[in-house]
């Protein structure tokens, strides 16, 4: 195969994907006037539900706008030899690979931020402020970019030096002790994120005292979940949009609610939501998804270490000299129909564990509160009701309202 085949095969790749990224938001899109179910009619008023779907084609018109953007610098990109010309300009400063790969990742990635961060300030700052979703301010917005730029430093940084150094003294076997330190990881996220990245984004704090905490705690021991960690956190300060989650397992498992979850929903739909995330972990959801993140990445860096040699993708975009973060480009795009077949599994797998989630929580505590949570959730996310069955398959990790509705009913 001639890097001329490669180069046109990666840009065929990427303007497919487009097309059919495009092609699914169109087909969902004319779906955003379809009448409510007869069972959801409860979600919406008239007024919400007219603001609604000005919500959904407001944000569609600029999904396409943005990524229609980014496909044509994408292309330029890729048409005019960028990528050697940044290898040239990162080997200026060193000739060690690792400085190089750094430096070359490095400007990639803050030239991407520098074009995407306009159309984020305007999602934030326009769309979502204009249906009342917005309670970030410019300050905290660039805090949280600066937070990101210096995770991505220090951690991204960390773990791709790794892996530079793991090809370097192992050639192509590096994949092994590169999956076991994503292994390890992504151990470490799953315990400690609540501890360990939250606090620099967000305020945490216990659930103080009271009946909300009494029933939760109440709940908890009728399932034989012991739970000493039940945290709020201060979402408030960025949307209105409501969430909970479940974190870590062992001693360090802990339930976060948002406080925008507090103010939307009455104590005994709070219980309700706190019981779905209890049965992610009763039926060992949290675990599973963990094992089959660590068994995707180890597959992935099996693939990427039988050809990351091949001096045929370095070629293709336009660098003489074969180097191993040309080549990770390169296998990244041409891995991209994998990744698709590989996320529209783990989103089938995921809606299942919503089933179950939802199962547990009805069976052990209530359906009805759940039903009222996730109806208030909806109407006050301004979220889609009719989206189109190809794009729930293709795009959903949860399953539409309407599904969870009859799942819960029956």
């Amino acid at each position: 195969m001639t890097p001329t085949l490669v180069f046109y095969i990666i840009i065929a790749f990427i303007v497919i994907s487009f097309a059919v990224d495009q092609f699914l938001d169109w087909l969902n899109a004319k779906h955003f006037d379809d009448p409510i179910p007869k069972e959801l009619a409860d979600v919406y008023d008239a007024e919400t539900y007219r603001k609604s779907q000005e919500y959904k084609k407001v944000n569609a018109k600029f999904s396409t706008l943005t990524s229609s953007f980014m496909l044509v610098v994408t292309l330029l990109f890729f048409f005019l030899h960028g990528f050697a010309f940044i290898d040239q300009i990162a080997r200026s400063i060193s000739d060690n690979e690792i400085i190089v790969g750094l430096i070359f990742f490095g400007i990639i990635m803050l030239g991407s931020d520098i074009l995407t961060t306009p159309f984020s300030y305007y999602k934030t700052f326009v769309i979502e402020e204009r249906f009342d979703f917005n309670k970030s301010t410019p300050k905290l917005f660039i805090a949280d970019k600066l937070k990101g730029w210096l995770m991505t430093i220090i951690v991204g940084g960390g773990l791709l030096a790794l892996i530079i150094w793991f090809y370097q003294i192992s050639g192509s076997l590096f994949w092994v002790y590169a999956w076991i330190v994503f292994a390890v990881f992504a151990l470490v996220m799953n315990m400690f994120y609540a501890k360990l990245i939250v606090p620099l984004f967000n305020k945490q704090t216990p659930l103080e005292d009271g009946s909300l905490r009494d029933k939760i705690e109440k709940y908890a021991a009728t399932v034989g979940f012991k739970l000493n960690n039940i945290f709020v956190i201060d979402g408030s300060k960025r949307s209105t949009k409501a969430n909970a989650y479940f974190s870590g397992f062992g001693s360090e498992k802990r339930i976060t609610l948002y406080d925008t979850l507090i103010n939307d929903l009455d104590e005994e739909e709070i219980v309700a939501v706190l019981a779905h995330e209890v049965g992610h972990y009763k039926k060992n959801h949290i675990i599973i998804n963990l094992i089959s993140s660590i068994i995707l990445t180890g597959f992935t860096l099996w693939l990427l270490g039988m050809f990351i040699s091949n001096a045929v993708f370095s070629e293709a975009l336009g660098v003489d000299e074969p180097s191993f973060h040309i080549g990770l480009i390169a296998f990244g795009i041409l891995y991209s129909p994998i990744s698709g077949i590989t996320g529209f599994l783990m989103s089938v797998l995921s809606r299942k564990f919503e089933y179950q989630a939802d199962n547990f929580a009805k069976n052990t505590y209530a359906g009805d509160p759940l039903i009222t949570s996730l109806k208030k959730l909806s109407r006050n996310n301004l979220s889609n009701l009719t989206p189109h069955p190809l794009y729930v398959k293709l795009h959903y990790s949860h399953p539409t309202l309407l599904q969870r509705y009859r799942n819960l009913k029956a």
